[in-house]
């Protein structure tokens, strides 16, 4: 069985974060393992407490899972704080973790900060350099590429901009596009763009969309998968949970979770 470790923080809700990513590499087959950067106090209206884990905890954590079990891929997902950065970054070249796909979690679906402004700078220096692909949605393309992303032109020039500071692909996820009909995400691997179209599904259960994204994509690199079939793949996935979510809201308020075991439902169903 192939291996994938996320290094993410811990949503106590259960629709994103560890939780998502994990849900995600069984869903995929693949054997999950993690390493928690952050304890959140959240559910489906928001995040009302963050407990950042010490960085030497963190890296603790990564040199046992490392030692004794190994990895075929590495996703990251919330590190918090600068320390965290600097830690990581320096396990991921102690142990040549790879290939390893990094979400840039910035804030969480209700706005909530999850990772300081002191720690963007170091995670463009030292993180971005090592990651096969990374996943920023709209809101994180503009912090990383320094303009606003109003077309596909844009979505075009981003995804250059962040591939020159150093990532052997992007993906800027299109969304947040107030398109009813379509979410376009945009492909990029410094040689040719390739659009990513799926039907826009109609609904709030969509808590955890970028976390799963990204671990779908670790988990088909983990599985031998080229980058650019690992993100087709990812997407399809995305596109099923989304469509199969869960309405577990109570009194309807927030953002509910997406439902990860839905393509081992309709396996099952056939």
């Amino acid at each position: 069985m192939k291996r994938a470790l996320t290094i993410a923080g811990s949503d106590s809700g259960g629709g994103a974060g560890i939780q998502a990513d994990l849900k995600t590499f069984a869903a995929l087959g693949v054997f999950g393992m993690s390493a928690v950067t952050a304890l959140t106090a959240q559910n489906t209206l928001g995040v009302q407490g963050v407990f950042e884990i010490p960085p030497e905890f963190v890296g603790a954590q990564i040199d046992s899972v490392v030692a004794d079990l190994g990895f075929d891929a590495v996703k990251i997902g919330m590190i918090a704080n600068e320390g965290i950065v600097e830690v990581v970054a320096a396990k991921i070249v102690e142990h040549r973790l790879a290939p390893v796909v990094l979400d840039p979690v910035m804030m969480a679906k209700g706005g909530d900060p999850l990772l300081r402004e002191s720690a963007r700078a170091a995670l463009v220096r030292r993180l971005l350099p090592l990651a096969a692909v990374v996943t920023p949605n709209l809101p994180e393309a503009e912090v990383l590429c320094g303009f606003p992303i109003r077309s596909l032109a844009d979505m075009r020039r981003a995804a250059r901009e962040i591939f020159a500071l150093g990532p052997r692909g992007v993906v800027v996820k299109g969304g947040h596009f107030v398109d009813p009909a379509a979410s376009t995400d945009l492909f990029y691997d410094g040689e040719q763009y390739e659009e990513l179209p799926a039907a826009r599904v109609a609904t709030r259960n969509s808590h955890g969309s970028g976390c799963t994204f990204a671990s779908a994509i670790a988990a088909e690199l983990a599985l031998g998968r080229s980058t650019r079939e690992a993100v087709r793949a990812a997407k399809s996935y995305i596109s099923a949970v989304l469509a199969a979510s869960v309405d577990l809201r109570l009194g309807g308020g927030g953002h509910g979770p997406m439902n990860h075991l839905a393509l081992a439902e309709l396996s099952k169903r056939r």
